[in-house]
């Protein structure tokens, strides 16, 4: 039996791509499908027989009943959101505990880490990163420092432990004189989550994956974020805490490179950001806030407005060559569809300099804007390739040529049929 591969489904800017939908779209031509990073601080939004879901760290392949789902090693888990996410898909109907399996290896988020990245968030002043309050950084910086909980503690003596990690980050809030907060009844919650957690597979995944792998069995890799937003990659400091690029599919599921057979990059057909950093194309006039009303662009889990502006292609070539993209998908193409006018950033200036490479120091950089005829067409009825606006097909090969890469899907609209494959 020829052994299974392995494809990665990458957000390729700043997140907030549409991952959910495409996951979901892809998971029927999957035999499993597992998250490889981040945590509750990623909102993937998925539509269906007029029904929304939120997922935050389920994996978006959850609605296939015939599919295996796994949290992996890379990812950070709240296990009093996790409850939450998971009674939600079980009042709607939907089974988990048989095709949802958790890494041993992932780390925990404890209440004392929520309270550590507002405390910490509080103390950079104007400098603020902008997270989601979510504890992801916390608890990222504990597993680095080798002082973190994973999931795989709660099955043995678990208590001291969590007892130990909790004083300890008591000791560095009154440190921080960050003193006015009380987890009493979110920790009772917490502990629930814990007790909850325990009826799921908990499982040495990355072991798990491998035999799936050597059945001869498929394997999509979800992320989260975006790659602009990866630790070693992104716009340091304003970035998440894991690896967000196709790296971290073999370091947050464990799996070799050579499984890795196609990696598709999702973007927009412009772009959005939330919270700080630097962002050349943010519009800031009537402009960006129509992209922002059409395309609904506020956050999944925080509700922020995202910044929106046009399509970066000196940040989607960049993505392009961290990652090693084989395909990209176009996601809400369709909100573009009233602009007379769609203008496409090719080159940063700042002062006498112009590059088309990402720079180090992504701050005080200018977008360089070429101008392209817009198509003054709905498309989100459209099914097929042909039926599309020539315009529109401009626009696509415009970015195809730009980038040296094809775009193989395009999305037209939110629901799971609104998709074209080309």
């Amino acid at each position: 039996m020829s052994k299974g591969q392995v494809d990665a489904l990458l957000g390729i800017v700043f997140g907030d791509e549409g991952k959910g939908k495409v996951v979901d779209f892809f998971t029927p031509h999957y035999d499993v499908v597992a998250r490889f990073a981040g945590g509750p601080n990623a909102g993937h939004t998925i539509i269906f027989d007029g029904k929304k879901f939120v997922l935050r760290s389920i994996p978006s392949g959850i609605f296939d009943e015939n599919k295996i789902n796994i949290i992996g090693n890379g990812c950070v888990v709240a296990p009093d959101l996790f409850m939450a996410e998971a009674r939600e898909l079980e009042a709607a109907g939907y089974q988990l505990t048989e095709r949802l399996h958790i890494s041993r290896r992932a780390h925990l988020i404890l209440p004392t880490h929520r309270v550590l990245d507002r405390a910490y968030e509080a103390a950079k002043g104007k400098s603020k990163v902008g997270t989601t309050g979510k504890g992801i950084g916390p608890t990222y910086s504990d597993k680095a420092a080798r002082i973190g909980l994973r999931v795989g503690d709660i099955e043995n003596d678990f208590a001291p432990k969590y007892e130990a990690l909790k004083a300890r980050h008591l000791q560095i809030l009154a440190d921080l004189g960050f003193t006015d907060f009380d987890i009493t009844e979110e920790e009772k919650k917490w502990m629930e989550g814990v007790e909850y957690m325990r009826k799921f597979h908990l499982s040495n995944t990355e072991q798990e994956i491998n035999r799936a792998l050597a059945e001869g069995k498929s394997v999509l890799a979800e992320g989260a974020q975006g790659s602009l937003l990866d630790i070693d990659h992104g716009t340091y400091p304003f970035v998440s805490s894991s690896s967000t690029t196709a790296g971290g599919v073999c370091t947050g599921l464990g799996v070799a490179p050579n499984t890795i057979r196609r990696v598709y990059g999702i973007f927009k057909a412009y772009s959005t950001r939330v919270g700080s950093g630097p962002f050349p194309v943010e519009l800031f006039d009537e402009t960006g806030d129509t992209i922002r009303h059409i395309g609904n662009e506020y956050g999944a889990v925080t509700g922020r407005n995202r910044r929106c502006g046009w399509l970066d292609l000196v940040a989607l070539r960049y993505a392009i060559m961290i990652n090693g993209v084989t395909d990209l998908v176009m996601m809400k193409s369709d909100v573009l569809d009233t602009f007379e006018t769609i203008r496409v950033c090719t080159a940063y200036r700042k002062g006498d300099e112009v590059t088309t490479e990402m720079p180090y120091d992504t701050e005080g950089w200018e977008a360089v804007y070429e101008d392209l005829p817009g198509w003054n067409t709905p498309l989100t009825d459209i099914r097929t390739e042909e039926a599309l606006p020539q315009t529109f097909k401009d626009y696509v090969a415009y970015i195809e040529k730009a980038t040296g890469t094809p775009i193989t899907i395009l999305s037209v609209g939110p629901d799971r049929e609104a998709t074209i494959m080309r």
